[in-house]
């Protein structure tokens, strides 16, 4: 059984945000692979404080968390924690170190001794979805301008820290000799400089290139959810790691349809004379319009569920339902006939309400929706 979130970080559940942070830095910085070398132990620690702040610092991600554990993650299909590595870590919550460890451009890759790998730099875009998208999922091609290496760019290894991309230096103290590592200032800690940089390349060998990136969207994603696209960031110099693209989900509002998890809600206004006589109506649905029948003394408030005509689950889980509120609508001005034909009504037996017990409440219906 996987441990605890907020037991791996030390903090309760009541925890706020800036002392998750604070928490999260701290095992960090102790289970860091630099102050740890070939520890595999110190290494799955830091995998582990990372995993459960990845969820704990998001509030829609932590509130799955506290409500359903680590099965709110499992079959996320991106989303969410698990299966993180140093590179994920450190191009995610590098900033989390300040100063501690140094590093430059997004990160560093190839921890444990020898060369290190300058991560480049990720780069954010929004993607906006219509609800049918959301309800099945889709592949969306955007265009992104990320930064490349320039043709006839090349490098060669930096001759401050031997292409290691780190400068150690030996302190005699009262303590003893200690060993400290910074990242190399000549080269940034990539381990290489420019050795022949063409004139549309800036500084780092770079060049801007407009791409096109292909986004598998799962069905079942929200507003606010973040999807990450692997190396379609920004490059790196050298032999570096590519960025990565990360995806903003935002969802458009559907002109009838209203979303509840993994439940759709549909208002259906119908007459007085479709109540009492019965009739049958076209209604909206995320896989196009479908007709549905009203059997005749259909009250106001009936709740009539379509199965499996909701969202998709994002973790695999089915698909939520259609849920149709019948109300019947009363005309606010009549003609002469009209009044004088409900008037008429007024007094006859079989418009006096008699609510059967079949004929739950406006509570009783909620409760019965949501069990």
């Amino acid at each position: 059984m996987k441990q605890d979130y907020y037991e791996i970080l030390g903090i309760d559940k009541s925890a706020a945000a800036a002392d998750i942070k604070k928490a999260y830095r701290k095992k960090a910085i102790e289970f860091h692979p630099d102050r740890n070398p070939g520890d595999a132990g110190a290494e799955e620690n830091f995998k582990k404080a990372a995993e459960a702040y990845e969820v704990l610092s998001d509030p829609d991600k932590r509130a799955r968390y506290d409500r359903y554990g680590h099965a709110a993650f499992e079959g996320n299909g991106g989303f969410g924690s698990g299966g993180m590595n140093m590179e994920d870590i450190f191009s995610q919550f590098g900033d989390i170190f300040g100063s501690a460890f140094g590093g430059s451009f997004g990160g560093f890759g190839g921890f444990g001794g020898g060369q290190r790998r300058v991560k480049g730099s990720n780069l954010r875009i929004r993607v906006t979805l219509t609800l049918e998208e959301v309800a099945k999922g889709v592949e969306k091609k955007v265009k992104v301008k990320r930064k490349v290496q320039a043709p006839g760019v090349t490098y060669t290894t930096c001759s401050s820290c031997g292409g290691s991309g780190q400068v150690t230096r030996i302190t005699n103290t009262i303590l003893g000799r200690m060993q400290t590592a910074t990242t190399c200032s000549a080269c940034g800690g990539a381990g290489q400089v420019i050795e022949k940089k063409p004139a549309d390349a800036d500084a780092h060998g770079l060049h801007f290139r407009e791409e096109t990136v292909s986004i598998k969207i799962p069905a079942g994603v929200e507003s606010g959810m973040q999807l990450k696209v692997s190396s379609k960031g920004n490059d790196a110099p050298g032999d570096g790691i590519p960025g990565d693209l990360l995806v903003a989900i935002e969802t458009k509002e559907h002109p009838t349809l209203k979303r509840e998890g993994d439940n759709l809600h549909y208002d259906l206004y119908i007459s007085i004379p479709d109540a009492v006589l019965g009739t049958s109506k076209e209604i909206d649905t995320v896989e196009g319009k479908v007709r549905i029948k009203l059997e005749a003394g259909i009250q106001s408030g009936k709740i009539l569920r379509l199965r499996n005509k909701g969202i998709q689950n994002l973790n695999g889980y089915g698909s939520g339902d259609l849920l149709v509120h019948v109300n019947v609508w009363t005309p606010k001005e009549l003609n002469k006939e009209q009044r004088e034909f409900f008037e008429r009504m007024q007094s006859d037996e079989k418009f006096e309400p008699r609510p059967e017990k079949s004929d739950k409440s406006f509570f009783e219906k909620v409760k019965d929706m949501f069990s």
